[in-house]
C-alpha cells in the first residue's frame, strides 16, 4: 500500500494516540540496542528486509544506511497509531523504498526478502504462526534478527523488578520472557544468541535452512 494511503487510511481511525506519539521518546535509551540489532545483519545495498512490528519506524534510517535507496523496506505492525507515525517518518524523509502493512504477522501477506527483523516484539515472537510466516518469506541461506528485553539470571532480583517496570507496558505478558528466542530457533539455522545490558537483553541471529523456497509473493503460509 503506497505510504500516502496508509497516512489517509490511519488517520481516519483516530491514530496518534497518546501511547504512540510518546513511545520514540520513551524508548529512546534504547535506541543503542537497535542499532546493534540492525548491524548483526549481513546486510548488502539492493536488499530487501522485513522489519516485524515496525512500531513507528525507529529502524527505518538505520537499515536505509545499509541498503541504500535500490533497496526495500517492508514494514509490519498490527497497531494503526504507530504505523501512522511510520508512515508519516517515511512521508517526512521523502523515502520511496518503504512499503508498509498494517496487519497481523500471522497473517500479513509479504514478498520474498533477503532479511528479517524482529526489534523489541517478544509477544510476536511467542507466536509459531508469526515466525513461521515471517520466515518462509526469506530466501534461503537469509538471515533473521531478533532482539529485545529477556530476564535476567534469577538471581539478580534487582534487575529484574527493572525488566518488569520496563517492559510491563510494551508486551501482553511475560510468557517466554526467560528466552525469548526459543519459537525462533525452530525455524532457523545456528541461531547464535548473546547477552546484553547486564544480561537484561539479548541479540539472537540465525539462518534460514538452505535449501528452503520462499514462499509466492504476496501470500501468507499455512
Amino acid at each position: 500500500m503506497p505510504v500516502s494511503s496508509v497516512l489517509t487510511e490511519l488517520r481516519r481511525q483516530a491514530a496518534y494516540e497518546a501511547e504512540a506519539a510518546e513511545y520514540d521518546e520513551r524508548t529512546r535509551p534504547y535506541q543503542q540496542w537497535r542499532r546493534q540489532i540492525v548491524e548483526l545483519l549481513p546486510l548488502d545495498l539492493g536488499d530487501v528486509v522485513i522489519d516485524v512490528g515496525c512500531g513507528t519506524g525507529l529502524c527505518f534510517p538505520m537499515l536505509q544506511e545499509r541498503i541504500g535507496p535500490g533497496g526495500r523496506i517492508v514494514g509490519v505492525d498490527a497497531a494503526p497509531d504507530m504505523l501512522s507515525l511510520a508512515a508519516q517518518r517515511v512521508a517526512d524523509q521523502s523515502w520511496r523504498n518503504v512499503t508498509l502493512h498494517l496487519a497481523a504477522v500471522e497473517e500479513v501477506r509479504l514478498p520474498v526478502a533477503d532479511h528479517a527483523v524482529f526489534c523489541a516484539v517478544h509477544d510476536v515472537l511467542q507466536s509459531d504462526s508469526a515466525v513461521r510466516n515471517v520466515v518462509s518469506h526469506v530466501r534461503s541461506g537469509g538471515f533473521v534478527v531478533a532482539g529485545g528485553g529477556k530476564w535476567a539470571p534469577s538471581w539478580a532480583v534487582g534487575l529484574n523488578v527493572m525488566v518488569m517496570g520496563t517492559h510491563s507496558p510494551f508486551v501482553r505478558d511475560f510468557t517466554g520472557f526467560d528466552k525469548p528466542w526459543a519459537v525462533l530457533a525452530r525455524h532457523v539455522d545456528d541461531l547464535q544468541v548473546f547477552d546484553v545490558a547486564m544480561g537484561c537483553g539479548y541479540l539472537a541471529l540465525g539462518r534460514v535452512p538452505a535449501g528452503q523456497d520462499a514462499v509466492s509473493p504476496g501470500t501468507a503460509s499455512a
